[in-house]
């Protein structure tokens, strides 16, 4: 009866991965949606090219999680490995075009007239991003360990949906955006307003722990590490964006762009 249970709970785990996977593509694509895919398509949309590099790039992460949940799935796990090495280089790309368009974004708000809401807000999307980095790396340094790279890695991609989450409360907020509408070229939001999607992420994770629960009857250790580093970057940005502390990284990294 053991060699047959262990391939159902497999098959079971599996399919989760799947699940959430697929999930984890709706918010992303239903998101942006009306502030983006959209207003593409209507021509509406204003951006410099590197906001659609730094879209398409976030957008094909989710499918790409997806498509190597589904590999795992179906057995096919050198197939999976082998298209890891892909999402390496698209996480690179991520980590770069994300800080650029945060940096772009501060300066636009900056030339604006935002002043210091302007600096406090950028510590959502680059703090973002540098989790989103710092999972991947303990990903790849477990690579050897599946079951702790595979939680690290969904826990990465939860993450970057704050910011699709977010667009759902833009919205809801402006009547449904309007044409050419889309956050990034107004005021900045308070940091508080920003706990909300950051919410939503944490219950995501924190359901992926449920899970692991009920399956293993108890929770890895990676999501413990993993959901406490996301706990601790949403309660530090309140706490630190209006900081001199974080004013200076603000200053130093339109410094840097420019």
């Amino acid at each position: 009866m053991a060699t047959i249970a262990a391939p159902q709970r497999r098959t079971t785990v599996s399919r989760f991965y799947v699940t959430m996977a697929s999930i984890f593509v709706a918010i992303a694509f239903s998101g942006f949606f009306m502030t983006y895919w959209l207003q593409v398509a209507q021509g509406t949309f204003t951006g410099n090219p590197m906001v659609h590099l730094h879209g398409l790039l976030f957008s094909l992460w989710t499918l790409f999680f997806l498509s190597q949940a589904l590999l795992v799935q179906n057995g096919r796990l050198r197939n999976h490995r082998t298209w890891g090495l892909l999402g390496i280089s698209l996480a690179t790309a991520m980590l770069f075009t994300g800080l650029a368009v945060a940096i772009d974004g501060l300066q636009a708000r900056l030339a604006a007239g935002y002043g210091h809401p302007a600096k406090a807000f950028t510590i959502v999307p680059v703090s973002g991003i540098l989790l989103f980095a710092a999972l991947i790396i303990a990903a790849i340094a477990n690579l050897k360990r599946p079951e702790w790279h595979k939680r690290f890695m969904l826990v990465a991609t939860a993450g970057i949906l704050q910011a699709a989450l977010a667009r759902f409360f833009f919205l809801a907020a402006t009547g449904g955006g309007g044409p050419g509408m889309r956050p990034g070229i107004g005021p900045p939001l308070p940091i508080e307003r920003t706990m909300v999607p950051g919410g939503i992420v944490l219950a995501l994770i924190a359901a992926a722990m449920i899970h692991d629960h009920r399956s293993h009857g108890r929770v890895h250790p990676a999501y413990w590490w993993a959901f406490g580093a996301s706990v601790l970057v949403q309660l530090a940005r309140p706490l630190l964006a209006h900081t001199q502390a974080w004013y200076g990284v603000a200053d130093f990294l339109v410094r840097f762009n420019g």
